[in-house]
Parts: structure tokens; C-alpha cells; sequence
């Protein structure tokens, strides 16, 4: 094992801990830390985590980090000044909205500086970031959202420039330009900003308030608890979300972002209350975080068709490592509004448990021509109570037309500027114990079939109790028992090393292949 400085500011830094292991160390390792040119007693701890963040540091420091036999060194980024909100007037009580005290000391803040977040409870509706802005949340620090639906600013959907002919794409919901209220925190059209520390950003949903008949719109759309839009170089390291009103993490038409050593909880049974939902964005790490949410953790998209040929946005160079998804719908789920298309992702060195998919790619007739799926890797990956562990669905029955004849037609109908595209998915060197319902369920279109799906180096034992049910969320499709792999409307599948246990039926179930290779 070697660590490695993955990540550092002005009073954090951020080790990655490589023993093989995937959310956790494969053991226990002490660290200790000091300043390098300052004899003293070093700082030490106990971890079992991958992804190790460090607070509580000097800026414009020299440290040194032990790990057994191992020394890491680095210096602390400079910081210019501190802006604590409480002398802004912010009282941290739960009671006083503090909103105006902190966006204060937000705006008032230079480059190269910090605003800090004192341990309080801080009453807040929306904040909104300043390029070039840091802002550490200490430990016992919460920003809690306030419940009054009417108190939250509003974010408009498309409105509409004076020349006639451009706009601006500002509010979202669920892959259309809608209104929907500004969330806890905003950043919009910035750059270069951190938000870190070991603070928590509380949503305060409940069934009494932003989760009370979820799918009526109200006033404007849910709020998340962090948006960003027209953004870049944003990183997000060590805190804790909870309880969102909806997505609790959106990156929305940005580039550069880090999401890095979060926890992220929301109750299983709260509604799409999905983890991070990354859309129309490019460059991604999605490093160390802990998901235990009421929906999919993280979800990969890009628009309705009408925004795709508008924007032409992809969702790309996405990476995805040393994460815990603990519940939730969907560990890793692309689409549905995937219009845009989704290219270049990685997941690796993750542990999925007790979701009901691992992979779960959602896809129909109407994302359009420009909706190709394309370099999707999955490698290193332990899953354990996981139903099915692999799901390509082309014809998922959501929006109105979900279930129409077209959507749901298993007939080739002709290609044309609705069809979608799924080209290369590759699956290898994954454990997955105790599965239910099916180890893989793979369908393409009739008349545009998926190019190609690799599995190399799989292992799947079902369950003794393994569950019944439907692998996937389409018309007609029976229950399923200890299935083993069904792929149908595939150009080449390959199967290599992939060992079922357990299960019921045949491994393989192919229809409508033109090419299967076994070894």
C-alpha cells in the first residue's frame, strides 16, 4: 500500500489509501501528521477508508503524513483572510434566518480566502457562490433548510434573450427547461470554488413538507440541496447531505467538478431523492462517497430530445471511484433523459449493497439519434444484495407515451431522428453475492441493436432466498426467478470467465444475437 495526495487546500488535504480495497482498506491503518519544520506531537487517527480527507490544517504549511513505513509530504495552499459569518451577524441558534449574514460574507470575499461556517445550526433558504470563493463547514456546523415552500427564491426555466434568437437555460427538472426553487446552495455561472469540511447541509424534508404529494408541482419544482449550472472547477469535499427535498446533488451544463469524501443520506422510502445527478456535464471524479438515498445514488444524463438538438450537451469523461452505494434504486444508473448522449465513464473499485440494480441503463425510443451510449466500463466492482446487478432496459416505460405501442413495439419500426444508440459496455473482474431476480438482463432495439457487451472475469451467486420479480421496468416482461443472463436485440456479446451459482434455468438466454463468444 502507498498513499497518495489526491487532493489539497488551504486547510485540507485528501489521501488516497491503494491497498486494494474498494470504499474500505482491506485493514486498519494508523496516520499520523505533523508540521514538517515544527517539533511536536503529531496528530494521529485510525481509518479504514480509501479516500482519507485531512481538516483542521494551516494554510501555507509544510506537513508530513506517516503511514507505516510510508512518508508523504506536501504544503498547504496560501489563504489571504478568514470571513467568519458570525461577524457578519449569522447566529447559528436554528432559529434566526442566517441567510443574508452568509451570503454577506460570501460576497464580501476576495480571492485566495475563506469563509468559515462556525459548529451552529444556521437557518438558511438559498445561498449562491462567488467565483474564487472557498468555504470551509466545521464539524457541528449545519446549514438547515428552511420548509417554507414560499420563502425560496425561484429559478425560471428558459428565458428568453432580446436579440430573439439565444437564451438563457436557468431552472431544470427532471431533463426540461422548468421552474423549480433555487436550492440550498447555488452556484451558478462561477468558477473555481471549494466547499469542504465536516459540516452537514440538512434539507429538512419530510412527509410534512417538500415530500407531500412529491409529483405535484407547486409554486415551481423541489429544490435540490446543491445546483450547479454554467459552472466549472467546483469542488465539493467531506461533508454531509441529508434529508434533501429532491436530487440532493445536481451538476447541471458544467465541467470540472470533484465530488470527493461525501455522505450522502436520505430515507429509503423518501422520494427521488437520487444522490448525485450529473447532466450535460464533462470531467467528473466522483471519489470516496457514501450513498444511502430513496433513489438512484448516482444517475448520468443529458436532457429531453428537444434539449439535445437544441444544446448538443453530452454527459462525458465521467469517473467514479472507492464508493459505498448503500441502497437505493440504482447504484449507477444512465438516463433515462439521456438525450444528449453519455461517453466515457468509469466505474471501478466500488461496493454495492442492498440496491436494487448495480448497472442500470434506462433507455427508449424517443431520446433521438443524438442519444448514444457509448465506452461505458464497469471493473472492480463487489456487490452483495444487490437484485439484479446488471440492467440495460431500451424500452422503459417513463413520461406520458411510456407505454404506447411505439415505446413499447418489440417489432423493428423504422430508424429515424428519435432512435437511440447503445454501443460498448464493459463488465469485468465483479463479485457479486446473494443476487435476486436475474444476474443480467440486456435489451437493445429491434432495429438499432446494442453493439457490443463484454463481461470478463464475473462471478454471480444468487441468494438460497433469492427474490422473484420483474428485472426491469417495461411492459410485459414476466417475473424472474435465479435468472441467469438474458440478452436479446445484442450485435456481439462475450463472455469471458463469467461463473452463475445458484441459479435457476439456463446461464444464458440469448434472442435476436448475431454473435456470442465463450470462454
Amino acid at each position: 500500500m502507498k498513499p497518495k495526495l489526491i487532493k489539497k487546500g488551504c486547510r485540507f488535504a485528501v489521501i488516497k489509501m491503494d491497498d486494494g480495497g474498494h470504499y474500505n482498506t482491506k485493514k486498519e491503518y494508523e496516520i499520523s501528521i505533523r508540521e514538517t519544520k515544527v517539533v511536536s506531537e503529531p496528530r494521529r487517527f485510525k481509518t479504514n477508508k480509501s479516500i482519507v480527507p485531512i481538516f483542521t490544517l494551516k494554510p501555507g504549511t509544510d506537513y508530513t503524513v506517516y503511514i507505516e513505513e510510508h512518508e508523504l509530504s506536501f504544503r498547504t495552499d496560501k489563504e489571504f483572510v478568514t470571513l467568519c459569518v458570525r461577524d457578519f451577524g449569522a447566529k447559528g441558534n436554528g432559529v434566526q434566518d442566517d441567510t443574508v449574514y452568509i451570503q454577506a460574507a460570501i460576497m464580501a470575499c476576495p480571492p485566495k480566502s475563506r469563509v468559515l461556517i462556525p459548529p451552529g445550526d444556521y437557518l438558511v433558504t438559498n445561498l449562491f457562490l462567488m467565483s474564487n470563493v472557498k468555504i470551509e463547514i466545521l464539524k457541528g456546523a449545519r446549514l438547515i433548510m428552511n420548509t417554507e415552500r414560499y420563502a425560496h427564491a425561484v429559478l425560471p426555466g428558459i428565458i428568453e434573450s432580446y436579440d430573439g434568437l439565444s437564451e438563457y437555460n436557468l431552472g431544470t427538472w427532471e431533463g426540461n427547461p422548468l421552474s423549480k426553487f433555487a436550492s440550498c446552495i447555488n452556484a451558478l455561472n462561477v468558477s473555481n470554488v471549494e466547499i469542504y469540511g465536516e459540516g452537514e447541509i440538512f434539507g429538512n424534508a419530510s412527509d410534512e413538507n417538500w415530500w407531500h404529494d412529491a409529483k405535484v408541482k407547486r409554486g415551481a419544482w423541489r429544490p435540490r440541496l446543491f445546483f450547479t449550472n454554467a459552472s466549472s472547477d467546483i469542488s465539493v469535499i467531506g461533508l454531509t447531505f441529508k434529508n434533501s427535498p429532491s436530487w440532493n446533488i445536481h451538476p447541471y451544463f458544467s465541467k470540472n467538478l470533484e465530488f470527493i469524501a461525501l455522505n450522502i443520506i436520505n430515507p429509503a422510502d423518501s422520494p427521488n431523492t437520487d444522490g448525485i445527478d450529473v447532466e450535460c456535464c464533462k470531467n467528473v471524479h466522483i471519489i470516496g462517497v457514501h450513498f444511502d438515498v430513496g433513489d438512484d445514488c448516482i444517475a448520468l444524463k443529458s436532457c429531453k430530445i428537444y434539449m439535445a438538438e437544441k444544446y448538443k450537451r453530452t454527459c462525458e469523461n465521467i469517473y467514479i471511484a472507492n464508493c459505498l452505494m448503500e441502497s437505493g434504486h440504482g447504484a449507477l444508473t444512465v438516463g433515462s433523459e439521456m438525450a444528449g448522449g453519455v461517453k466515457g465513464v468509469i466505474v471501478s473499485h466500488c461496493f454495492f449493497l442492498n440496491t436494487d440494480r448495480g448497472l442500470r441503463v434506462k433507455t427508449r425510443r424517443g431520446r433521438g439519434r443524438l442519444s448514444i451510449l457509448d465506452d461505458i466500463t464497469f471493473s472492480c466492482i463487489t456487490m452483495d444484495n444487490v437484485q439484479t446487478p446488471f440492467a440495460v432496459n431500451s424500452f422503459y416505460f417513463c413520461d406520458p407515451d411510456g407505454k404506447s405501442d411505439y415505446v413499447q413495439n418489440t417489432e423493428p419500426l423504422p430508424i429515424d431522428h428519435r432512435t437511440p444508440q447503445i454501443k460498448t459496455l464493459v463488465i469485468e473482474d465483479v463479485v457479486c453475492e446473494n443476487a435476486h431476480i436475474a444476474a443480467a438482463y440486456f435489451t437493445g432495439l429491434p432495429e438499432r441493436k446494442i453493439e457490443q457487451i463484454i463481461m470478463r472475469n464475473v462471478r454471480i451467486k444468487f441468494a438460497d432466498d433469492a427474490k422473484t420479480g420483474e428485472a426491469e421496468m417495461r411492459c410485459n416482461i414476466p417475473p424472474m426467478s435465479k435468472h441467469g443472463i438474458y440478452a436479446c436485440n445484442v450485435n456481439r456479446l462475450l463472455l469471458e470467465n463469467v461463473v452463475i451459482e445458484n441459479h435457476e434455468g439456463d446461464d444464458l438466454v440469448v434472442e435476436n444475437v448475431n454473435e456470442v463468444e465463450r470462454g
